[in-house]
């Protein structure tokens, strides 16, 4: 039985608009608006908006909530300031990736936000549950209770102070405030996906559809996932499902830099150590194509003849021009200057392994 496709709270603006809606993640989303190429280069040149309500948020709250995190979460939150942010994944045991997500220290002593992906919103509050009967916590499901819109791009920082009134020079990259707006309350980060400046506003889901509304009086342009994942590619940043999975480790995406080994016992420690002591058999690589031909997910790579893996994401990059891709292959294939091939449409093209961010990111440090 199909289960029923859920709407956020920006649904009949994006309607009203005209985007381009497709059901992604159990939601019905916006994908474009004006159109991809648009929407990307606004975000590149100036600024665009994008609608992440359909994103999950669990609060983890209690005496023991920083030891269950530090148990459920690969980063090291121990002493962790509030007000900041840090990103990592919950593993399997066997150190296949549960979910990638933000950690938020709250103010207060409040506990911990994790925000987290809207396909895995479920399966997340479950697999945070189950971990947590040894430990004197209370993890709860407040995705219903949360909006969130995303303003990301070199503008974004006058944006907020000229349209919201929201002054936020003195916020840095993977930290967050508390503010208000207009008797609201809000969460205000300074992090996003699409590898520009920008920041994530969270609050209730009637303040995040009055910011809309001003943000797009103010001529901000709105941005749909389709440039969302052109623009996540384009920074290397990886994308749950394709980059990394339940049977996809940390280790083999590269993103071992997340996994803080010495930091003591937490769920899958034990396969990410000794997949970093032995190697693992395969990887996630970058490659740049020597032809325009369009590389998609699950197209074959191959090394002398033998496939050796898959595409995970791939496009005709809007900044670069280049035809690139992210792929899961062989390890021994996975050294940069490899030549591999790629096959579309029966015919294989020529490629080099090149490094994953194929854009320079641009963040506020």
């Amino acid at each position: 039985m199909e289960q029923p496709i859920s709407r956020t709270c920006l649904y009949y603006s994006h309607v009203t608009l005209g985007a381009k809606m497709e059901p992604f993640a159990g939601f019905s989303m916006p994908i474009q608006y004006q159109g991809i190429i648009e929407e990307h280069q606004a975000v590149r040149t100036a600024a665009g908006m994008f609608d992440v309500s359909h994103m999950g948020e669990i609060l983890v709250s209690g005496p023991d909530a920083e030891k269950y995190v530090n148990y459920l979460f690969t980063n090291d939150v121990t002493d962790m300031p509030e007000g900041k942010v840090l990103y990592g994944m919950m593993l399997h045991p066997d150190g296949g990736v549960v979910d990638d997500l933000l950690v938020y220290r709250l103010f207060g002593g409040k506990g911990f936000l994790l925000v987290v992906n809207a396909a895995n919103i479920a399966k997340d509050a479950a697999w945070a549950c189950s971990l947590a009967e040894k430990y004197d916590v209370t993890v709860e499901n407040r995705s219903e209770d949360w909006g969130e819109v995303a303003l990301q791009g070199p503008e974004a920082e006058r944006i907020m102070l000229e349209v919201l009134g929201l002054d936020m020079k003195e916020l840095v990259f993977y930290t967050f405030t508390e503010a208000r707006w207009k008797g609201y309350r809000l969460t205000v980060s300074r992090t996003g996906y699409t590898g520009e400046d920008g920041f994530e506003l969270y609050g209730s889901p009637e303040v995040v559809c009055h910011i809309w509304k001003a943000l797009l009086d103010a001529g901000v342009q709105p941005c749909g996932l389709g440039c969302r994942d052109t623009l996540r590619f384009e920074a290397g940043l990886p994308l749950y499902g394709h980059e990394l999975s339940d049977t996809i480790s940390p280790v083999e995406a590269g993103l071992g830099m997340f996994v803080k080994a010495d930091k003591g016992d937490f769920c899958g420690r034990d396969a990410v150590i000794r997949q970093k002591a032995e190697g693992v058999s395969r990887k996630v690589i970058g490659i740049e194509l020597s032809d325009k031909a369009i590389p998609r997910a699950g197209y074959p790579v191959f090394a002398g003849g033998e496939q050796i893996g898959h595409v995970t994401t791939g496009y005709r990059s809007i900044s670069t021009g280049k035809s690139i891709c992210m792929a899961l292959v062989s390890a021994g294939y996975a050294a940069l200057g490899t030549s591999l091939e790629v096959e579309i449409h029966r015919k294989r093209i020529p490629g080099t392994v090149c490094k994953k961010r194929f854009y320079r990111t641009s963040y506020k440090k």
